[in-house]
């Protein structure tokens, strides 16, 4: 059987935009119209594609098909490209024809340290939508089709994609000199109560460190900083300790502004890079990025 483009389109944009009238305002058309195109491909495969939920949610077969629709966009967004090319070179222009937009999911410490050196110099006409998710949940966004690409600490390809190990992140526990004196002058004993930071409830890295020093049931009290400069800069000002990514963190500790909770532990996070599978010259020029920026910055096992 055949796709109705216009229809994949639609159901891309409800999942995408998470409501039929952001899907709409997108698509230039009214929500009726979105609807009648997700019912009408929903009837023609006799099943439900998209939870009417707030926001909108892809169902297991229907995020197949928003994974379709985005990889069609790339293929025809990749061969406008090379059409205009070859007919009247120059720089492609705004966002419209000829232009490839790649959807990519990062996790917060990544773009503000190692990820950065791997976008620099993009080709005209490739455009980023960067959504920034947690290492952790980032392969979600691939499942349910709405990025072509993430950065994640799952080793697990998600269907139809690759996976390629990138190295691992590692953090260190740290805090302000100040902050250390008060709390721990005598030891860690105080971890149960000294006040500590965390990006945002999906960041479990403070509680792994607590675990590994047999801390696992403490509640101490929490901050919540979701973002990574104000995260260290709040660190450093002693409103709590924090797990701060050691290309960050060093520098701080060699001049002072930081030290260590436990010097010679750290916690690494494995991060990998998947991606759809589909070969299409963006996509490999961005993966070709990722991987040497990564091996630039990371950590190798031995």
């Amino acid at each position: 059987m055949r796709f109705d483009g216009a229809q994949l389109e639609a159901l891309a944009a409800v999942v995408e935009e998470g409501t039929f009238d952001a899907a709409a305002r997108r698509l230039h058309v009214t929500p009726s119209a979105v609807s009648q195109r997700v019912k009408a491909l929903e009837q023609h495969l006799g099943q439900v594609l998209v939870r009417r939920s707030r926001p909108c949610r892809a169902t297991e077969a229907g995020s197949v098909l928003v994974r379709l629709a985005g990889q069609l966009r790339l293929l025809e967004d990749e061969s406008l490209r090379e059409v205009r090319r070859a007919g009247a070179p120059g720089p492609d222009a705004g966002d419209g024809p000829g232009a490839v937009r790649m959807a990519v999911a990062v996790n917060a410490d990544s773009l503000s340290t190692w990820l950065p050196d791997a976008l620099g110099g993009l080709p005209e006409g490739v455009h980023l939508d960067l959504r920034r998710e947690d290492q952790d949940h980032s392969a979600e966004l691939l499942r349910d089709g709405t990025v072509m690409a993430a950065v994640t600490a799952d080793a697990r390809a998600v269907q139809g994609c690759r996976a390629r190990p990138l190295g691992s992140m590692r953090y260190l526990a740290v805090a302000s000199p100040a902050y250390a004196a008060r709390w721990f002058a005598d030891g860690l004993g105080a971890l149960d109560r000294a006040p500590l930071l965390t990006f945002n409830r999906k960041d479990a890295l403070q509680q792994q460190f607590l675990r590994a020093l047999g801390h696992g049931a403490a509640e101490p009290p929490v901050h919540y900083v979701p973002s990574s400069t104000a995260f260290v800069d709040l660190v450093g000002h002693g409103l709590g300790w924090g797990m701060v990514p050691d290309v960050t963190a060093n520098a701080l500790l060699a001049e002072g502004t930081l030290v260590e909770l436990d010097p010679g532990r750290h916690l690494d996070v494995p991060l990998y890079w998947q991606h759809w599978k589909l070969r299409a010259p963006a996509l490999d020029d961005l993966t070709r990025r990722v991987v040497v920026a990564a091996a630039s910055a990371l950590h190798r096992d031995a």
